[in-house]
C-alpha cells in the first residue's frame, strides 16, 4: 500500500468561515480527521461522509478523558502507515501555541510525509472581531504573542515581566484567563501603568463572543463580574481604545442567538451561512435525510421519453440537482431539454437551475404548490408535464392541473427519510432551552420536528424556544401537531425565515 500523508491544518479560532481554502481542500480529501476540542464542528460539513471522524476528547461509556499528546502522535503515524490521508485539525494556527511543531517532529522522526497548513490565529482574529487592531501607526508598532499557560513541568517561568512591561507595543496573552491576577500583578509590579488600556475577549469570533474593556488594574475583577469563560485572549495596550470606534461583530442583528436548522446536514450549508452572517449560531436539527431513489429506472425511462412532455417542473433545489445529475450520468446533457419549458416553485429552486446554466420559464408570485398550479393552468391546457420531485409531497399539481386536462407525471428523483434521533448535544441544548429559534421550512419538517422532540424539549417551545415558519401551509401543519408558531415568513424561503426572526426580535 502506498504511504499516507498527514496535514497539520489550522482551523482558525472559532468562526468556521476563517479556515483557509487549502485547509478545506485537505478536509475534502482526508480519510481521517483528528480534531481539537476548540475546533468548530461545523467545519465537518466539508468532510466526506466516508471519512472517519474522531476527536481529541474521547467519550467512553463511563469516562471522559483527554488523549495525551503521545497518543495523538501515534494515531497520526499509524493511520499514515496504513496509507491514509490524515488531517490533524487544530484550533487557530498549528505553530502558535498549538503543539503542531511537536507533532511535526514526531512525524519526521517516524518517516511520515507531512505538510503544515497555517491558520488564522486568535490574536489577529479575535482582536479584529472585537474591534481591536493590535498594531496601529499612532498606538503600537509592535505586537507580542505570549502564552498565559506554560508547560506545567517547567520549574521556572520563561516570561520576563520586566521586559514585557517595557515592551513598546501591544501584549496579547493566550490561555491566560485562569492566571489573569498573576499576569496583571506581575506587569504592574514590573512598572506597567495601572491605567494602561486592556481587554479580555472570551469565545472570540463565535456568536457568543464577549468582551470586557477597562484599565489594567481593574481587569481581573471586571472579568469575574462579567463571568467570562475560556477560551479567552487578554489584550493590553493603547490599541484597545480603537474598539470604541470600530467594534462591529457583536453588533450583528441576530448576534448571540442559537437558531435550529431543520434541513439535512448535506443540504444546510446555505442556511448555516445565513445564521453565521447574521451573528447567530446554527444548531443542526435535521429532521430528514436526503438520498437517491432506490431505483433509477423510472427516472431513466422518463428521460428517454422527454419528447412526450411540454413542461418540466421542479419544486425543490434537490429535485433540480438529482434530476440533472442523473441526466448527465446516463449520457445526456442540457440539449435533451431544448424543447421543454421549465417551471420552478421559487427563486431558490431557480437558482439551483442556474448552476446548470438553465433558466426557468415560470416562477409563481408566491412560492407554494397552489400558486404554481394557478400560474401553470393557462399555459398547460391538455399538455403533459413531468414533475421531478421527492418520494413524499402533496398532490396539489396533479389535482389542480387536471382541471385544464393537463397530465402530471411525477418521477421520484430523490428520497426523504425521517431522522430517527438527534445527537446528544443538540438534545441537551433543546431540553435546557438554550436554542432561541427553530426554522421550519415545510409541513413534513414541522411534523417531523414534533415527532423528534422529547417531552422536556417540547415544554420549552413557546417559552424559551420560538418557532419560525416558512409559509402559511407550514404554519398550519405545525399547529395541527401542537406546535406554536411565533413568526411566519412573508417570502417563502429560508431568507424569509431569517427576516421573520429578525422582525420578531426587533419588536421585543
Amino acid at each position: 500500500m502506498a504511504g499516507g500523508k498527514v496535514y497539520l491544518v489550522g482551523a482558525g479560532p472559532g468562526d468556521p468561515g476563517l479556515i483557509t481554502i487549502k485547509g478545506i481542500e485537505c478536509l475534502q480529501q482526508a480519510d481521517l480527521i483528528l480534531y481539537d476540542g476548540l475546533v468548530n464542528p461545523l467545519l465537518l460539513q466539508h468532510v466526506s461522509s466516508a471519512v472517519e471522524r474522531t476527536c481529541r476528547v474521547e467519550v467512553g461509556s463511563k469516562n471522559r478523558r483527554m488523549l495525551q499528546q503521545d497518543e495523538i502522535n501515534q494515531r497520526l503515524i499509524a493511520a499514515a502507515r496504513e496509507g491514509k490521508i490524515v488531517v490533524r485539525l487544530k484550533g487557530g494556527d498549528p505553530f502558535i501555541f498549538g503543539r503542531g511543531s511537536e507533532e511535526a517532529v514526531a512525524l519526521r522522526n517516524a518517516g511520515i510525509d507531512f505538510e503544515v497548513v497555517p491558520g488564522i490565529t486568535a490574536a489577529t482574529a479575535a482582536a479584529g472581531y472585537a474591534g481591536i487592531s493590535v498594531t496601529h501607526r499612532a498606538h503600537a508598532s509592535a505586537v507580542a504573542l505570549i502564552t498565559g499557560h506554560e508547560d506545567p513541568d517547567k520549574t521556572d517561568s520563561s516570561l520576563d515581566f520586566e521586559v514585557l512591561a517595557k515592551f513598546p507595543g501591544t501584549l496579547v496573552f493566550y490561555m491566560g484567563l485562569h492566571k489573569i491576577d498573576h499576569i496583571v500583578n506581575s506587569l504592574i509590579q514590573a512598572g506597567k501603568s495601572k491605567d494602561t488600556l486592556a481587554a479580555v475577549i472570551s469565545r472570540g469570533t463565535t456568536p457568543f463572543q464577549k468582551t470586557v474593556q477597562t484599565n489594567l488594574a481593574e481587569l481581573p475583577e471586571s472579568v469575574r463580574q462579567a463571568g467570562l469563560v475560556a477560551p479567552s485572549l487578554i489584550v493590553i495596550g493603547e490599541c484597545v481604545s480603537l474598539r470604541d470606534q470600530i467594534a462591529w461583530f457583536e453588533q450583528k442583528p441576530l448576534f448571540g442567538l442559537r437558531i435550529g436548522i431543520t434541513r439535512s446536514w448535506e443540504q444546510s450549508a446555505t442556511e448555516m451561512k445565513l445564521a453565521l452572517n447574521s451573528g447567530a449560531q446554527p444548531v443542526l436539527l435535521p429532521t430528514i435525510e436526503i438520498g437517491p431513489p432506490q431505483d433509477w429506472k423510472p427516472v431513466d425511462d422518463a428521460i428517454s421519453q422527454l419528447e412526450e412532455y411540454q413542461w418540466l417542473v421542479f419544486t425543490s433545489a434537490n429535485g433540480v440537482r438529482y434530476f440533472l445529475n442523473r441526466l448527465w450520468e446516463i449520457g445526456f446533457d442540457a440539449r435533451r431539454l431544448a424543447h421543454l419549458k421549465i417551471a420552478t416553485i421559487g427563486p431558490s429552486t431557480a437558482e439551483a437551475l442556474n448552476a446548470y446554466h438553465l433558466r426557468t420559464d415560470l416562477i409563481p408570485a408566491h412560492y407554494r404548490a397552489e400558486d404554481l398550479a394557478e400560474a401553470l393552468k393557462p399555459l398547460v391546457i391538455q399538455q403533459k408535464i413531468l414533475w421531478a420531485g421527492a418520494n413524499r409531497g402533496r398532490e396539489v399539481l396533479q389535482r389542480e392541473l387536471a382541471e385544464v386536462s393537463a397530465t402530471v407525471d411525477k418521477v421520484v428523483v430523490y428520497e426523504n427519510h425521517d431522522v430517527k434521533a438527534w445527537d446528544a448535544e443538540s438534545i441537551n441544548l433543546l431540553e435546557s432551552g438554550e436554542v432561541d429559534w427553530i426554522g421550519l421550512s415545510s409541513p413534513s419538517i414541522a411534523r417531523n420536528l414534533s415527532r423528534l422532540l422529547s417531552d422536556k424539549a417540547r415544554e420549552q417551545i413557546g417559552k424559551t424556544i420560538k418557532l419560525a415558519s416558512i409559509s402559511p401551509v407550514t404554519t398550519q401543519a405545525a399547529r395541527e401537531v401542537g406546535l406554536q408558531i411565533a413568526a411566519e415568513a412573508e417570502e417563502y424561503h429560508w431568507e424569509g425565515i431569517f427576516a421573520a426572526i429578525l422582525k420578531q426580535q426587533s419588536s421585543t
